[in-house]
């Protein structure tokens, strides 16, 4: 051993004392998040929960496209030794989901062998509402199988990824939206997509989707925001109804009678459920995917990944799962 290394080693063997070379490197690495939004401006919200949901470190992009991913997601892949991949991950948003849809096949052409990262989809909340919606309708109504259920303007994302997860949990789904040729559309879609089968209907105006609800047993609202679907008179009597849920926190809500603080409760001897009232169970969610995606390099968080995580969660907390029929 020379002069140098004499000096040297003794320094190195302290420092040994705090730093364990063959688990972390000398400069400890971060949980990074690139979020990757089609929009001009990277959505706040989605910054904020990455943060609170373990991210470290929040790289926003936005205006991101098919075109120009690239560079972003061989940036994350190629920068961090295999065993340390899993502290890189991807979230996919922007209000455009199906430009969304796009960019999330992108990034995953992008990988290859074990140069791949974690990668969470949910643009425009559509994944983490959809799951949070089905849960507290499983909570107040735990066996769907063979349920009728209507899920109003389903032709939207939270509208097809609603209908999609509660066909798959057997109900007997109808969607409905002002155009029929676009219900069609989507009831392929959803057949394609999630193997479904869903039943378009159309339905032009308030009393169009009242006949429509006329024998259902659920009613779920997953139209625009201020947008009205239903009037109370339109679902107040109806015999077989047990369960509405409204997506829309925005006046004049989506369902006539049901507010957007409803948790479950009781209304007209119905079970409802408002915007508010599951939107807690949707943050939590969405904290809780962002979290996994630092425990593996190679999740691939979609709407049934994020359906089993709020799953999870509800098995956790059953005793704020309220209602019941």
């Amino acid at each position: 051993m020379d002069k140098i290394g004499k000096y040297l080693f003794p320094i190195w063997a302290k420092a040994r004392k705090y730093l364990v070379l063959d688990k972390i490197p000398l400069r400890i690495m971060k949980r990074i998040l690139l979020q990757l939004d089609t929009d001009f401006h990277p959505s706040s919200f989605d910054t904020i929960v990455a943060y609170d949901g373990g991210a470290e470190v929040v790289l926003n992009y936005g205006q991101v496209n098919t075109g120009n991913v690239r560079p972003l997601v061989e940036g994350a892949i190629f920068t961090r030794p295999p065993s340390r991949k899993r502290l890189t991950a991807i979230f996919i948003g922007g209000r455009d989901v199906e430009r969304g849809e796009r960019l999330f096949m992108a990034v995953k052409r992008i990988f290859f062998g074990d140069f791949q990262v974690s990668v969470m989809f949910d643009p425009n909340g559509c994944n983490t509402t959809a799951a949070a919606a089905v849960v507290q309708i499983l909570a107040s109504i735990p066996d769907l199988r063979e349920r009728t259920v209507v899920v109003l303007a389903g032709t939207g994302p939270v509208g097809q990824r609603v209908a999609a997860l509660l066909a798959k949990l057997g109900a007997r789904v109808a969607i409905t939206s002002r155009f029929r040729d676009k219900a069609v559309r989507t009831a392929v879609r959803l057949r394609e997509r999630f193997g479904v089968e869903v039943t378009p209907i159309e339905a032009k105006e308030n009393e169009a989707r009242a006949e429509a609800i006329r024998e259902a047993e659920i009613v779920v609202a997953t139209g625009k925001a201020g947008v009205q679907l239903l009037e109370e008179r339109h679902w107040r009597d109806l015999p077989k109804l047990k369960l509405l849920l409204d997506a829309n926190a925005t006046p004049p809500y989506g369902i006539e009678g049901v507010e957007p603080g409803d948790r479950g409760g009781q209304r007209e001897g119905k079970i409802v459920w408002g915007a508010l009232g599951f939107g807690t169970l949707k943050l939590q969610i969405h904290k809780r995917c962002i979290a996994k995606l630092f425990e593996q390099n190679d999740l691939l968080l979609d709407l049934e990944e994020i359906f089993e995580v709020a799953r999870e969660i509800a098995e956790g907390d059953r005793p704020s799962m309220r209602g019941g029929a």
